[in-house]
């Protein structure tokens, strides 16, 4: 069982930033794929970020290429979304998962096979 932690959400102003940790136990995500989801209020879960299972690549919604970066620490087991330049339309439940699988993409929910519990970003104007 693997279990994922979320954190560093918070209030935040516009033009502002903030990193997400999300924290794995159970197993090592060395050679996992990691993602960022997110949840808009009233809206369905979307597609943020993802890392491939080498980390050589990134995977980034077209809404925050060049704002937000996915990255990951193997020996905290920690992966971590850096958010800048944020706005408004950010706000939403964050949420972090995992995958061993290499069959299906990144941008899916259905490929991820753990799921953190969230973490609420407010973005003010």
């Amino acid at each position: 069982q693997v279990q994922l932690v979320e954190s560093g959400g918070g209030l935040v102003q516009a033009g502002g930033s903030l990193r997400l940790p999300c924290a794995a136990s159970g197993r090592t995500i060395s050679s996992a794929a990691m993602g960022w989801f997110r949840q808009p209020p009233g809206k369905e879960r979307e597609f943020v970020a993802a890392l491939s299972s080498s980390a050589h690549y990134t995977y980034y919604a077209d809404s925050v290429k060049g704002r937000f970066t996915i990255s990951r620490d193997n020996a905290k087991n920690t992966v971590y979304l850096q958010m800048n330049s944020l706005r408004p339309g950010d706000t939403g439940v964050y949420y972090c998962a995992i995958t061993w699988s290499y069959g299906g993409s990144y941008y899916s929910t259905a490929v991820y096979i753990y799921w953190g519990q969230g973490t609420q970003v407010t973005v003010s104007s």
